[in-house]
């Protein structure tokens, strides 16, 4: 085996000893001794009195909040004008606060000041705009200038394509449940996409279409659906049509709440010709009114020709099967540990637990080092993708073991479980647990793990700048002169 790069993790990374400080309150995982992220405006320049809807609160809500909270949106309230969003202060200010635990407002759980924290879509709240929205409601929440709001944004009605528009849409069978009934999963058949060549797939996005009014209130997004998750695969069809049996891809799962995938310019993902997708594992859950509906698939390809440079994906972690979650109690850990086989970029992370879940990190694990790569909250309403920037994607030698961490809370404080008395073991239904990492990653040749580290490298001023997520970017490289004589 060929290998360009020394190891010699003991002297160049050295530097990753070096604690990762918190800037906000400290918080465990448990639900009850979360403590609110609140700031003091004068800390960051900004006279707290000064703080107005108009020129400060508005744009925030226009960028984070009113995608949802819009009439037809999955929020509970509009937030559209001052009026609407005046009596709602407190509750806004409050709910922004949590930040990155269940029950947080804007629903994107990343935790702000460990390991990588540079995401794509980031539509999350920084340090300073908490700090407005705690001046503004203890203020009073003014107004000022109305002639200083930004225009109102325009909204179509009903439930829009993040993605933009399709190339192709994809309908599912119909689906019911009733007002009130036990979870129910399985199989609700294929879905024939009728191509008739192989195209690669750079954008898919999932939503439900149901008979819901638009105008009915709902206490949780999960109110406004019957189908909380998918797991879905493709593949080209049988002779009959009743079974895919070969070129199966598998698709990145579909839970309420989620956003669109979108696959790197290198690794699209095959939709073959004469192929069907496979909706072979459907949760569905009643949600207090009788609804029936379906799901729809829509798909963006790559060009005509494309293919991917990145084919295999890399391994998944977690554990699905032999869970043991004891009652009344929190802080309860899970762990994890897989030995990458070869190089890989992990391209997104997406931590599945079920309704005790409050946390998941993942963390990369080299020589003698440990790396958090990243932290974030867990909420079972609101199932979140966590889809690193290019350019700060982990990038993990053959080798280094990947740690996953589950934190779990079966007490009373926390408000998704549906009774804190119960012992819960491995299963589907949210009242069974899973605790798996449904990110994705690809795994990378030694070329293109070089070429990957050198586009990183030519982003960091000198040596002293350090990316936690690629442990040998400043590692050594060895020639192969040095390495046939055994210098390496």
């Amino acid at each position: 085996m060929t290998v360009r790069y020394l190891l010699a993790a003991s002297s160049v990374l050295v530097l990753l000893t070096t604690p990762v400080l918190a800037l906000a309150q400290a918080h465990d995982a448990s639900v009850a001794n979360h403590r609110p992220h609140y700031y003091d405006a004068a800390d960051f320049g900004i006279s707290p009195d000064s703080v107005t809807f108009a020129d400060h609160i508005a744009p925030i809500l226009q960028r984070s909040c009113q995608n949802c909270h819009r009439p037809g949106g999955g929020g509970p309230m509009s937030l559209i004008t001052y009026d609407q969003v005046r009596p709602w202060a407190p509750i806004i200010k409050y709910r922004t606060a949590i930040r990155d635990r269940m029950g947080a407002m804007p629903p994107f759980f990343a935790e702000k000041h460990i390991g990588i924290t540079r995401f794509k879509d980031d539509y999350s709240l920084s340090d300073i705009e908490l700090a407005m929205i705690q001046a503004w409601a203890d203020n009073g929440a003014p107004r000022g200038n109305p002639d200083n709001e930004p225009p109102l944004l325009v909204f179509n009605e009903g439930n829009e394509w993040t993605i933009g528009k399709p190339d192709l849409i994809l309908r599912s069978p119909d689906v019911s449940r009733p007002a009130v009934g036990p979870d129910w999963w399985g199989d609700i058949g294929l879905v024939p996409t009728g191509l008739t060549e192989d195209r690669y797939v750079q954008a898919i996005q999932v939503r439900e279409i149901n008979d819901i009014p638009s105008d009915t209130g709902t206490g949780t997004v999960g109110g406004r659906y019957i189908v909380h998750h998918m797991t879905y695969t493709s593949g080209t069809l049988s002779a009959d049509g009743t079974e895919v049996v070969d070129n199966i891809t598998s698709w990145p799962i579909h839970e309420v709440g989620r956003n669109a995938d979108i696959f790197p310019e290198k690794a699209g993902r095959l939709l073959s010709a004469n192929s069907a997708l496979h909706l072979g594992a459907t949760h569905m859950h009643s949600n207090g009114r009788e609804t029936k509906g379906y799901v729809e698939f829509g798909i963006k390809f790559f060009p005509v020709g494309y293919k991917p440079e990145y084919g295999k994906r890399g391994p998944r972690t977690g554990n699905g099967i032999d869970i043991d979650v004891v009652p009344n109690k929190a802080n309860q850990e899970f762990h994890n540990y897989v030995v990458l086989q070869e190089h890989t970029k992990i391209i997104a992370f997406e931590p599945h637990l079920h309704a005790p879940g409050v946390r998941m990190c993942i963390e990369a694990i080299w020589g003698h080092n440990q790396f958090t790569l990243s932290c974030v909250g867990y909420d079972h309403n609101w199932v979140k993708q966590y889809v690193f920037e290019d350019d700060a994607a982990p990038l993990l030698p053959k080798g280094t073991i990947l740690h996953t961490i589950g934190f779990l809370d079966t007490t009373k404080a926390n408000p998704n479980l549906a009774d804190s008395r119960n012992w819960a073991g491995g299963g589907r239904r949210s009242v069974s647990n899973m605790f798996i990492d449904l990110g994705y990653s690809v795994e990378l040749t030694e070329e293109q793990f070089q070429a990957e580290m050198a586009i990183r490298r030519a982003n960091m001023k000198d040596r002293n700048d350090y990316d936690v997520g690629c442990p040998l970017c400043w590692a050594p490289e060895s020639t192969d002169a040095s390495i046939a004589q055994g210098n390496d």
